[in-house]
């Protein structure tokens, strides 16, 4: 593995140049976007034949949230998924030009493709009903072609790695007492409950033993979503690959619906937007029942709630990120409390 820029700073003209084979003469950039796994950013290009922006990923600032990705191998996960699973799915994800991940998944560096002009999803204004039909065939797109493919779901880049679940059982009663502290007074007492009644019931949780479907996106969420790409040309792309996994595709769907459109929206919806997804799979050649996936379904509501403790305790502290926390864990708990998640969970026992 050669050396490569793992901060935009360190991204020169030459380099880029050799990257795109093309003459780049000048290059720039600037933030962009609300990671906190990682830290993205725009390149402004001149030169001959080169586009006039790219779009970079690097590891993020934080040395916490640094930490935790390299715990986790995110960095490794993102750089394979787009090398080994990306040109097999029909999900719209970037063109990438070039990425690598050192041996330490620690630094890495991802440059694709710009797709903007887009608008960026967002976690806490909510969305309206035609973004979240957008998404919901996103994740079709997702987990159709990927349905009982060995060569993904057997794949060691994707691989969990050694005692994580029991790891991640252990860690998450110490998450969820930092996410107490912190949110106490913030969160509604009956969606705190459910945060609670999460964490006494988390060695069930994370130890679950399901057979994997297909992969999964991990953070199926508006704020990892452009819409309206290209200036309109397209509905819809789904960025930040960091979380995939093999699973249950209901834990995305689940958890979109949960965390991602807010009540107002599910309420009119929800059963629309499930009907929807398995109509997508259907036309992939994956029929299944809403009988088939109900109990995975309200299961996946979950991994909204597990995913808001776990974020706020593990990653940068910022102001946007304590609304973001918040909005997930309302969205999601008030979903479980009207699915009852948590009693299909023990019944899991």
């Amino acid at each position: 593995m050669g050396k490569f820029p793992a901060h935009p700073d360190e991204v020169s003209a030459a380099w880029l140049g050799a990257q795109l084979n093309a003459r780049v003469d000048t290059v720039c950039w600037e933030p962009i976007g609300t990671g906190q796994v990682g830290d993205s950013v725009r390149f402004f290009l001149t030169g001959e034949n080169v586009p006039p922006t790219l779009a970079g990923k690097f590891p993020a600032e934080d040395a916490s949230s640094r930490g935790t990705a390299a715990l986790f191998g995110l960095y490794r996960k993102e750089v394979e998924f787009y090398r080994h699973a990306a040109p097999l799915l029909d999900v719209r994800v970037p063109q990438v030009y070039f990425t690598e991940v050192d041996e330490t998944g620690g630094a890495f560096i991802l440059l694709c493709e710009d797709m903007g002009p887009a608008r960026q999803g967002d976690q806490i204004a909510g969305c309206g009903i035609e973004d979240a039909r957008a998404a919901i065939r996103q994740a079709a797109a997702i987990h159709a072609p990927s349905w009982g493919r060995r060569e993904l779901l057997d794949a060691e880049w994707i691989a969990p790695l050694a005692d994580l679940r029991q790891q991640l059982g252990v860690m998450y009663p110490q998450a969820q007492a930092v996410f107490r502290e912190r949110y106490g007074e913030m969160l509604e007492p009956e969606f705190m409950a459910i945060c609670e009644q999460l964490r006494e019931a988390s060695a069930v949780w994370f130890e679950r033993d399901e057979p994997p479907q297909c992969l999964v996106h991990g953070d199926f969420r508006l704020d990892n979503m452009l819409f309206d790409v290209r200036d309109g040309s397209e509905p819809i792309a789904v960025l930040d690959w960091q979380t995939v996994a093999v699973g249950r595709p209901m834990t995305d769907v689940g958890y979109f619906i949960g965390c991602g459109i807010g009540a107002a929206l599910w309420r009119d919806h929800e059963r629309e937007l499930l009907d929807l997804w398995r109509a997508e799979m259907r036309v992939r050649g994956i029929d299944l029942t809403h009988e088939e996936i109900e109990r995975d379904y309200r299961l996946g509501i979950l991994h909204g709630v597990s995913t808001a403790v776990f974020s706020a305790a593990f990653v940068e502290r910022t102001e946007r990120g304590d609304a973001n926390f918040l909005s997930m864990a309302r969205g999601a708990c008030s979903l479980a409390l009207e699915r009852d998640s948590i009693q299909i969970l023990k019944e899991a026992t």
